[in-house]
């Protein structure tokens, strides 16, 4: 059964030489008919020549005089030492005179019964493919514009919009990398390959699950920060900040490294995409769980502290509006903190088909899409970053009215004003009472 990880990737199953029954047969077809060419091409003028070579889908079958008996061993995933037989007759090549179920001892339709299924997999996949494809270009596109917002707009520097934007720079690479992955991995749009990989995919593909670590990571540091933001009235951001920046950039690097390591002493397979040893997949799975699981507590701490505020006595006169703001704000915090992917957690690594193909779709729908719902909800619908692009465009207007020797004056007197933010979760201007708007 194919698999699926928190990773976004799509597993390869394991099979015989690490590779698929079929893509064998495509490598076999393709020899058969070169052959066959150059066959033909030596015996043009050879009159003894009556049944012409062909494929049979599963064995090539060379050039035959009339009445003459070939005989081909059966295909290598039969695990036979059998030979299947046929006759070149007047009317052209016989049947098999023993049928390759019988000849070679197993059951036609349950031994070939991925044949069946490969056009309809391969369907499956590429809509499942188009579908994150698209998810992640829309996400790398909104996220290149949040950190270009962020980064031109002095106003809103601030050690929370940087934490936003080392996340949102974690996201980016993750969509580059994935996309580069799939470029090496799908490039002959083919969904299985074998094991003649340059040393760059295996490479790409290390980068590719570190930019992962690290977006679980910042994920991590967002929770934390905010946690923290709303439990302890004094703390030092830039000092959060350096450690932030250290630990979630630097541990996915060692257990990128450790995994890299394992996977090349004891499962150096094709792009390194297969998962023949769990224990090795489970290098990465376990830092993930771990990042999951922890900002789970702080979310369900942030929770308790807005839950706590509710009931002091001068929110209850606006009871309706103080819940309405804490269910926008613990929607803000699910798709920060990365709380959907508690759905497939504790689902099974191996699963049913059709449980399978729901699961693929729903957590790469969701994964590829994070990030441009993060950079919607933190930057676009940010009431300071509203605010901040609203006064440059007004700004930008006036000086394109006023005379020229009136514009210096101007920039003086638009600055007036406090920003109002809606949905960001802590003002760069605020303290911590005005977190999360409670």
């Amino acid at each position: 059964m194919t698999k699926v990880g928190l990773f976004g990737v799509l597993l390869l199953p394991q099979a015989s030489s690490w590779c698929l029954p079929h893509v064998n047969l495509m490598k076999e077809e393709e020899k058969c008919l070169t052959d066959l060419l150059l066959f033909t091409q030596q015996t043009e003028n050879n009159i003894s020549v009556h049944c012409k070579g062909m494929w049979d889908e599963l064995n090539c079958w060379p050039p035959a005089s009339l009445g003459e008996t070939v005989s081909q061993p059966c295909p290598e995933f039969f695990s036979s030492e059998a030979k299947v037989h046929r006759n070149c007759t007047a009317s052209g090549w016989t049947d098999p005179l023993v049928p390759h179920e019988d000849a070679c001892g197993y059951t036609f339709n349950e031994t070939l019964h991925f044949l069946g299924e490969s056009s309809d997999s391969h369907l499956y996949f590429s809509y499942v493919k188009t579908m994150y494809t698209v998810g992640y270009a829309l996400s790398l596109i909104s996220l290149s514009i949040a950190v270009t917002i962020f980064c031109l707009l002095r106003k809103l520097h601030c050690t929370r919009n940087h934490i936003h934007i080392q996340l949102f720079v974690s996201f980016i690479l993750r969509a580059i990398f994935i996309f580069i992955r799939d470029s090496l991995l799908f490039h002959n749009e083919e969904l299985y390959h074998c094991d003649a990989y340059p040393v760059v995919c295996k490479v790409v593909l290390m980068f590719s699950n570190y930019s992962i670590l690290a977006n679980y990571s910042w994920l991590l540091a967002e929770g934390h920060f905010l946690f923290t933001l709303v439990s302890r009235s004094f703390f030092s951001l830039k000092k959060h900040l350096a450690w932030y920046i250290v630990l979630s950039w630097g541990l996915p690097l060692i257990v990128i490294i450790s995994w890299g390591c394992a996977k090349y002493f004891y499962e150096d397979e094709g792009c390194w995409e297969t998962r023949r040893h769990e224990w090795i997949w489970w290098i990465l799975r376990v830092p993930v769980l771990l990042t999951i699981s922890m900002n789970l507590v702080f979310f369900l701490g942030i929770l308790r502290i807005l839950v706590n505020k509710l009931r002091m006595p001068d929110a209850q006169r606006n009871e309706f509006s103080q819940y309405k703001r804490l269910i926008k704000s613990t929607f803000f915090l699910v798709a920060l903190f990365g709380l959907h992917y508690i759905l497939f957690v504790f689902l099974p690594v191996e699963v049913s088909s059709s449980v399978f193909q729901i699961w693929t779709f729903a957590e790469l729908a969701l994964s590829s899409t994070q990030g441009f719902v993060v950079s919607v909800l933190y930057c676009f619908m940010n009431g300071e970053v509203q605010h901040e692009i609203q006064r440059r465009w007004r700004r930008w207007r006036l000086t394109q009215h006023l005379p020229s020797r009136r514009r210096q004056h101007h920039g003086s007197i638009s600055h007036s004003g406090s920003p109002h933010t809606q949905v960001s979760l802590l003002p760069c201007s605020a303290g911590p009472v005005d977190t999360l708007e409670m």
